[in-house]
């Protein structure tokens, strides 16, 4: 019999965190109150998507997160608590409950290892409300997961959350965490799937509606203050079977190594997905770094197609234009906070199909200000509503026959640090059963043409459209 590398030590853990629980319940007991206790432990490498495949029920809200070019990828499965809620203030609740949450947590174990303590992980939509009354997500979820799995630089690390009060049996606990990591160390890693089916598609608008649409926006920023608007389109896809989530999210990884994969669930049998290339804010030890990423031109078939389609990007007056808007956008917004940006140099973001203007934003977060009031600050920026944002954002609702939803709207995770990850849910599909509706964009500034801006969406929904299975 074989003992694992990370067993060796389990029989003393074990005894140290009944002794930590039975402490905690005893104070419950006193204080007649409860209390969220956040075990961290690592455990022998295994796949944070397999995990999502094995333990992930219907009825449980899920989130998935994994960018292969930085190594980490982590699943958080189920709730030990939840807020979804929708309105104007839902940054603000979201970050009253998180701190209200935090207060409660109480931690044990592996505490300096990444990912480790515990995660509040958040999707809020593009629109503060839902016009289409059955949008299968509100408009603001945060929620701590019972479990997490998380791997970065080849180490995997498992947080259990749980509740501890007077009733709770203690030795039931320990039994269903033990459970719980021999189950996991007993997964194989993920097979390689290559295979791509056949579906029926229909696009939502049509190619003649869409750039009647490009043309109208056009001529409202001749005539008004405003110097950009993003149309999205949508791709609906009727599958002869259900949808594999986690085969598409492996093809997804597969494909998009720099982007970020994502999947959210509802509990209610739908599921958001994507290969998103854009960071809305990360921070670090309160070292932020968000990106500007606007402008957009094909890869090309041979290396000299490329490299001329890259050349004519970065000296592009209209796309350098459409890139600019979004730069001081950013760091104005930055500013009004008391954050003070850093513009690093514009430099190219080349995708599998795509290549986009990037230029890299950097500062120091003040100890006051957390993360959710960056990330409203920031949402929507002109990279996926316009400019002016409030003017657009009218804009879009008139134009678009389709309710955006968590398309092009911040997913991410926050710790009791204040570290966070937080991407915008663009290149995304709503999943339901047999049913997918595929997303994507276009900013529309003046001197674009409805033509190339037809195509550059379809560009992005066929990038999407390659992996579902």
């Amino acid at each position: 019999m074989t003992v694992s590398p990370c067993r060796s030590n389990s029989f003393v853990e074990h005894k140290d965190l009944y002794q930590f629980l039975l402490t905690v319940q005893e104070k419950c007991l006193k204080n007649n109150s409860r209390q969220i206790v956040s075990i961290s432990q690592e455990i022998n490498l295994v796949d944070p998507l397999v995990v999502l495949n094995k333990l992930t029920q219907v009825n449980e809200i899920n989130f998935y997160f994994e960018h292969k070019g930085k190594g980490e990828a982590i699943a958080a499965i189920d709730t030990v608590t939840k807020l979804q809620i929708d309105g104007i203030e839902r940054f603000t609740k979201a970050e009253y409950f998180i701190k209200s949450c935090l207060k409660n947590i109480i931690n044990f174990g592996n505490a300096n290892q990444p990912f480790s303590g515990p995660h509040f992980f958040c999707y809020f939509s593009f629109f503060d409300k839902n016009t289409q009354t059955d949008y299968p997500f509100p408009s603001a979820t945060v929620f701590l997961p019972r479990w997490q799995v998380a791997v970065k630089n080849q180490r995997c690390i498992l947080v259990t959350n749980t509740i501890i009060n007077s009733s709770v049996n203690i030795q039931r606990v320990l039994q269903t965490v033990q459970g719980k990591i021999e189950f996991l160390q007993s997964l194989e890693s993920y097979p390689h799937i290559d295979c791509f089916p056949a579906f029926r598609k229909k696009s939502v608008t049509n190619a003649t509606q869409f750039k009647r649409s490009v043309s109208s926006v056009l001529e409202k920023i001749r005539s008004s203050h405003l110097s950009k608007i993003v149309l999205a389109d949508t791709l609906d896809v009727r599958s002869s079977s259900h949808f594999n989530l986690f085969k598409s999210l492996n093809n997804l990884r597969q494909i998009h190594p720099n982007c970020y994969i994502f999947s959210t669930s509802n509990g209610k049998g739908q599921n958001f997905i994507g290969a998103s290339p854009e960071r809305l804010i990360s921070i670090n030890n309160q070292q932020l770094i968000t990106d500007a990423l606007a402008g957009s031109a094909p890869r090309g078939k041979t290396p000299a197609e490329d490299a001329a389609n890259a050349n004519r990007l970065l000296n592009s007056e209209k796309e350098r234009h459409e890139h600019l808007l979004v730069i001081d956008f950013i760091t104005q917004r930055l500013s009004q906070l008391g954050v003070l940006p850093q513009v690093l140099a514009p430099r190219l973001r080349q995708l599998s199909n795509i290549q986009h203007l990037w230029t890299p934003i950097s500062a120091i977060v003040p100890a006051n200000v957390h993360p959710l009031k960056i990330v409203a600050q920031l949402h929507p920026t002109p990279a996926v509503a316009g400019a002016a944002r409030d003017v657009a954002c009218a804009e879009i609702r008139r134009y678009e026959s389709f309710e955006r939803g968590l398309y092009a709207a911040p997913l991410g995770w926050i710790d009791s640090e204040g570290n966070c990850e937080f991407i915008v849910g663009i290149r995304s599909a709503l999943i339901d059963g047999d049913r997918a509706r595929l997303y994507a964009g276009a900013g529309i500034v003046a001197g674009s043409d409805p033509d190339k801006e037809f195509a550059e969406v379809q560009l992005k929904l066929q990038a999407l459209l390659k992996a579902l299975v």
